[in-house]
């Protein structure tokens, strides 16, 4: 359940990034024109960069644990945007997905993401039960 409610709010995050048109993201649908391709192509590109950001991230956060120490967190930016490029490399692959103009402008669409991401994961938190 948690992994389907962080596909559909990567979704989110990647339509609303794709709107803003400065960051030069792109959505290419699976077919042309169609609103319901849309929002599947968004769910199939949210679900890929869930996977990717499990997986591939993790491993890469691991490994990058001393960079983190010495840019005092700030070479997460640049890694969760290359998280992003590759998801876009991945997509691009089949035909359809994800578009990043460039890296750098994916740096801050993944910083936009991650913003969306954290509101939402605020919003969607199990609420403790307080104790009378």
């Amino acid at each position: 359940m948690r992994f389907i409610i962080r596909v559909v709010v990567n979704a989110f995050a990647l339509w609303v990034v794709s709107l803003i048109t400065v960051l030069q993201v792109d959505i290419t649908p699976f077919a042309p024109g169609d609103t319901l391709q849309l929002v599947l192509t968004l769910l199939a590109v949210g679900a890929i960069f869930a996977l990717v950001n499990t997986i591939i991230g993790t491993v890469v956060k691991i490994v990058a644990f001393p960079l983190y120490i010495l840019t005092f967190g700030l070479i997460g930016f640049v890694i969760n945007g290359f998280l992003l490029w590759l998801t876009a490399w991945i997509t691009s692959g089949f035909g359809w997905g994800l578009t990043v103009g460039h890296f750098w402008w994916g740096v801050l669409a993944a910083l936009v993401i991650s913003v969306i991401n954290g509101l939402f994961g605020f919003i969607l938190r199990p609420q403790k039960k307080k104790r009378s």
